[in-house]
């Protein structure tokens, strides 16, 4: 019989859930964005330059999430639209400065908040974690 509190892909549901809402609020709070925001700031930090397509693909996330995003980040500055090679539909998402800035104030909380996260765990956890999670995207791609 299928119990859903032990069935994995409704736990891992649950604790991503738990997770992203814990970091939502700091974010939210802090920078006045929310979690496809942050992500799309990252990335962008990464490698400038980057397609919406190539985020939807990156993050995972729907077109439209990644959409609103993207517009949301234009309409405060953080982010600029170029042109994406000879396709005049198709642009490439870029951080202005201000974006890069914002960056800057960003990885250091992401990664205090990652930190806290796993404080309860040791190194040889996090690392057979990191390993298990990987393991598990690469059968779920397999699934599709």
């Amino acid at each position: 019989m299928l119990r859903l509190d032990t069935f994995l892909p409704y736990q891992l549901s649950v604790t991503s859930n738990a997770v992203s809402s814990a970091i939502a609020r700091a974010y939210e709070t802090l920078f006045g964005l929310r979690i496809p925001e942050w992500r799309l700031i990252t990335i962008l930090a990464e490698a400038d330059g980057v397609s919406q397509q190539a985020l939807v693909a990156r993050t995972e996330m729907d077109k439209m999430t990644v959409s609103r995003a993207a517009q949301a980040l234009v309409a405060r500055g953080l982010v600029t639209r170029v042109p994406h090679g000879t396709d005049k539909r198709s642009h490439a998402l870029t951080l202005s400065g201000e974006g890069r800035a914002l960056y800057q104030q960003i990885a250091p909380k992401a990664l205090e908040l990652e930190e806290r996260l796993l404080n309860k765990l040791g190194e040889r956890e996090i690392e057979q974690l990191k390993k298990t999670l990987a393991k598990l995207k690469a059968a779920s791609q397999a699934l599709r």
